[in-house]
């Protein structure tokens, strides 16, 4: 089973090439959801309570919004929060990841496990792939989209400060795909991968044009 990482900037289109890699068969495991899971432990929540307070909790849950803006400030009691939250959460988050690619190679009919983690190289989650593809996006395309998301430029420059450069992560994968232009042709892009790889494609494989709706 080849496990494929996916990295790149922030708003660069992660999760559209993680999407084309399922549509060819891969198994998708979302880093991100995986930590949305991970802050309803109830000993997490503790953990996060007894950092923070009353203040980042709401009806018993971890608040994300709250939470967010506080490890996300520019300032070096952001940073020093983010680090406190990093210690509570990426070691369970860690954890699970490695318990569902056990569970997935022990499956025969899965051939490839994709992991869409933002924060890769920062939590040395890298180690577990074979391959990590590069999203590249023009950076004015990535603020458009940021935008999008509802953040603006100040947002997405506090997000992207919190993780390594755009060119480290470069620099540490193995292949690039370039979303700076169509969805299809990052999904050809894909696909080429895919098959350099020595990864078959499905019997019957059909353009997805379900994919490329806005």
């Amino acid at each position: 089973m080849l496990v494929i990482g996916i990295t790149g900037g922030v708003a660069s289109g992660k999760s559209l090439v993680a999407l084309c890699f399922k549509h060819f068969g891969a198994q998708v495991l979302d880093a991100d959801r995986v930590g949305h899971e991970v802050l309803k432990d109830p000993n997490v929540i503790a953990a996060i309570h007894s950092q923070w307070g009353e203040i980042v909790l709401k009806d018993g849950e971890v608040d994300r919004g709250v939470l967010g803006k506080i490890v996300f400030e520019p300032t070096p009691s952001g940073s020093n929060s983010l680090r406190r939250l990093e210690q509570i959460t990426h070691p369970l988050i860690g954890a699970r990841i490695r318990q569902r690619l056990s569970e997935l190679k022990a499956d025969s009919n899965c051939s490839a496990v994709v992991l869409d983690a933002p924060i890769m190289f920062k939590a040395n989650w890298d180690q577990m792939c074979d391959k990590i593809v590069f999203v590249h996006t023009d950076p004015t395309k990535r603020q458009q989209r940021s935008r999008q998301r509802g953040w603006d430029s100040e947002e997405l420059s506090k997000r992207e400060s919190r993780q390594i450069s755009v060119e480290e992560k470069r620099l540490k994968s193995t292949d690039t795909i370039d979303n700076s232009d169509s969805r299809e042709e990052t999904y050809f892009q894909a696909c080429d991968l895919w098959q350099a790889w020595g990864l078959r494609l499905p019997e019957g494989l059909e353009f997805p044009n379900t994919l490329f709706k806005n």
